[in-house]
Formats: C-alpha cells, sequence, structure tokens
C-alpha cells in the first residue's frame, strides 16, 4: 500500500514516473485511416518516400528557359510554350522556351530567366537584360526529398502541415495507432448533470465536459462511465465493470478523506504509483491500477483538473501512443505581478499576457474555472522561489495544452 503520509512528490519526479509507466503499456493496436480522417492522430509506422519531391525539375519563377552555353548576348527565339501539367518537348538548340512556375525543365535547358528581366523585340525574340547563370531559378529533382527517405518517424502527432507532407508524395491513407479507449468517472453525491435541478449542497459536473472534450482532441475514444455515489461498495462494482479500456480516468475522491471512496478502492487493489504532489493546484493527484487496468485519479476541483490533466496525464496518454515531445512548450517572459512569500509546492497560475508582461487571475482559488476561462495559459512558480515585479517566469500557453 502506498503511504499516505509519504512526502509530496516533486513535478519532474510525478512527470518521470508517469512516463515510464506509460512506456512499460503501450498502446500497440494500428489502423489505416484516409488522410482526410487523420488530424491529431499518431503515426504508427515511419511516412517513407515513394518518389522524389519534385518528381522533376521544375521552374520556380514565370519566364524563359535556356542553355546558357548556346547564348552569347543575343535575342533567343521563342521555340515553345511549357504551362504546368505539360510534357516539354527537348529544347530546340539556340532558342529559349517560354515556362511557367512549377513547368517541367525540357531537355537541354539548364538556366531559367524571370520575365521581368527580359524584353521582347520587335520580331518577337527574346532579349535578356542581365547576366545569367547556370540552374538559375530551377528547382532541382529530389530538393525536398528523394525516394526511400524518411519523412516523419513514428510516433509522430499528425497535423495539418504533416498531412499536406503526405499528400504530397501521393499517400491517400496513414498507418496510425488505434484510439486509445478511455473510461471518464467523475465521483460525488453533490454532482448533477447539466440541464437537471440543483438540490441542497449539489453542484453541476463542469469535469466531465472539460476532459470528454480534451480528450477527444487528443483522438481518444471516451467511455462514460457515469457519476459514481460515495459508496465504496458500488465504487468497486463501477471500477471492475470497465473491462475493455486503456485508462480509467476519475475526478475527485482521491485524498484521505473517508468519504473519498475511490482512493480507498485503488489502496485496496495495491501500490499507488503517485500519491501527493508538490503542485498547486492539483496536490491529491493518484495514479494506480485496479484489476490490472490503469487509473489516473484527478483531483475534483476544476482548475487542479485542468493543471494535472494539461501538466501530466495528456503527456502520459501521449506517451503511450509512442510520442516523444509529449511536454508543453514554454517560453520566458517579465512577471506583471510580484510574488514575495516562497512556497513549499510549486504554482501554475492562470494567466494572460498584457503589455508583454504575465499577470494572473485575480482569484486563483482552485474551484474557480472561470480563471482559465479568462486566462492566455499558465504562469510557473517555481517552489522556493519569490518573484519581484519584472522578474523572468515560465509562460505555458493553453494552446499547447489544449492540442
Amino acid at each position: 500500500m502506498s503511504e499516505p503520509h509519504a512526502p509530496l512528490m516533486s513535478m519532474e519526479q510525478a512527470l518521470e514516473r508517469l512516463l515510464a509507466l506509460a512506456e512499460a503499456t503501450p498502446i500497440r493496436g494500428q489502423e489505416s485511416v484516409d488522410l482526410a480522417d487523420a488530424d491529431g492522430r499518431v503515426l504508427a509506422e515511419p511516412m517513407i518516400a515513394g518518389l522524389d519531391l519534385p518528381p522533376w525539375a521544375n521552374s520556380a519563377m514565370d519566364g524563359y528557359a535556356l542553355r546558357l552555353a548556346d547564348w552569347q548576348g543575343e535575342a533567343l527565339l521563342v521555340s515553345q510554350r511549357i504551362l504546368a501539367g505539360t510534357a516539354p518537348d527537348a529544347l530546340q538548340p539556340g532558342t529559349c522556351a517560354r515556362i511557367f512556375t512549377g513547368a517541367p525543365i525540357p531537355v537541354g535547358a539548364d538556366t531559367v530567366e524571370m520575365q521581368e528581366n527580359v524584353s521582347l523585340t520587335d520580331d518577337g525574340r527574346v532579349h535578356f537584360n542581365q547576366p545569367l547563370k547556370v540552374a538559375h531559378n530551377i528547382r532541382p529533382q529530389g530538393q525536398e526529398t528523394r525516394t526511400g527517405e524518411t519523412l516523419l518517424a513514428a510516433g509522430m502527432r499528425l497535423g495539418p502541415i504533416e498531412l499536406g507532407l503526405a499528400a504530397s508524395i501521393g499517400l491517400a491513407q496513414l498507418p496510425v495507432r488505434s484510439r486509445p479507449r478511455v473510461a471518464v468517472l467523475s465521483t460525488g453525491d453533490e454532482l448533477v448533470e447539466p440541464g437537471r435541478a440543483l438540490g441542497a449542497g449539489q453542484i453541476y459536473n463542469s469535469n466531465r465536459y472539460l476532459l470528454v472534450a480534451w480528450l477527444q482532441r487528443l483522438g481518444c475514444e471516451v467511455i462514460d462511465g457515469g457519476i459514481l455515489p460515495d459508496d465504496l461498495e458500488r465504487t468497486r462494482e463501477a471500477l471492475g465493470a470497465l473491462q475493455d479500456v486503456d485508462l480509467i480516468l476519475s475526478t475527485g475522491g482521491v485524498s484521505v478523506g473517508e468519504a473519498d471512496f475511490l482512493g480507498i478502492a485503488l489502496r485496496e487493489a495495491g501500490e499507488l504509483a503517485l500519491w501527493k504532489l508538490a503542485i498547486k493546484p492539483g496536490k491529491p493527484l493518484t495514479v494506480g491500477e485496479f484489476r490490472g487496468r490503469p487509473v489516473i485519479g484527478l483531483p475534483g476541483n476544476p482548475a487542479s483538473t485542468l493543471v494535472t490533466f494539461g501538466l501530466l496525464a495528456r503527456p502520459y496518454l501521449l506517451r503511450r501512443l509512442g510520442v516523444q515531445k509529449v511536454s508543453p512548450l514554454g517560453f520566458h517572459v517579465p512577471a506583471g505581478f510580484s510574488w514575495p512569500k516562497p512556497g513549499k509546492r510549486r504554482e501554475f497560475l492562470r494567466a494572460r499576457l498584457e503589455n508583454g508582461r504575465v499577470v494572473p487571475y485575480s482569484n486563483q482559488s482552485s474551484g474557480v474555472l472561470r480563471s482559465a476561462a479568462w486566462a492566455e495559459g499558465l504562469a510557473e512558480v517555481l517552489e522556493g522561489h519569490s518573484l519581484a515585479e519584472g522578474d523572468s517566469l515560465r509562460f505555458i500557453p493553453m494552446s499547447e495544452l489544449l492540442g
């Protein structure tokens, strides 16, 4: 059993342990999907170029193609007109070809001069107004990639750019990892689904909608586990009924209170991999197993749910899919506030940028989700550190977490 009174675990230790657990239980299934359905999915096999790109040398400009050795400064006759998508004839010696951007370079030509730098004589010949050089304005065959070259490694998360790259080499489908099946559970008698009337002491279940939408953005298949009542036996039954899932993700019920039945059920099942973190909000994040199925228990307060899912559960899920770069990118900006008293836990403040400085929301309570809707990201205040206005601190954009 995990010791409830164990010291708090650092952010770095928690992430390292979570990623190790993820690598020990990879999601190996895969399927082939059309490019139109591959956005956000994770590439299961390397993407290999099956052709040179471009497949043939082509013009980078609208202009005139010629063989430089044939030109002695005289005006040249135009022997053909080459549009993109057409196959040119070999260039006749002593002539030039009218050519357009993307059109194949004719055999015998070795340079292209842009149309702005030429003038036409009265008899339709082309006069080149400045010195020329070989290979000017020509995109050579294979400039971007060569046949057999690896373009994307397995584990790449696919987005619009990657799908465009796949299309450029003629791929209509891609092998991707199977969608993780994630069961989402909420715990607590106080929770009510939106649309129903609130009773005494009840609140609406916001975490479910936060997590379901977030998981779907990550390409997960979400199984709705509903709201668990504050009852130990029914909690055990609900967990046991979730057989065919890759992860059980819960909110609430994971501290040491006598009504935190999810935490009790997990401790009964075995040792916890994570328990109590040195972060704020999000201290009572809990990770364990129930009958062989991984369970991540997020704190119940909405801001705590957001921080712990974004910074810990999201990287865990991506690593199980084979993604290597799983931590969100952040950058350092000056603080638009002071933090005179160092804390014992690392704090992630819901904040936004104003005039080039990071400014936190006025109410940083872990129960205030409105702070995250106002914010543009999380400002990271390290444990044991104070800040004066203007000091540098790390800012993590929400776009890095939610994508």
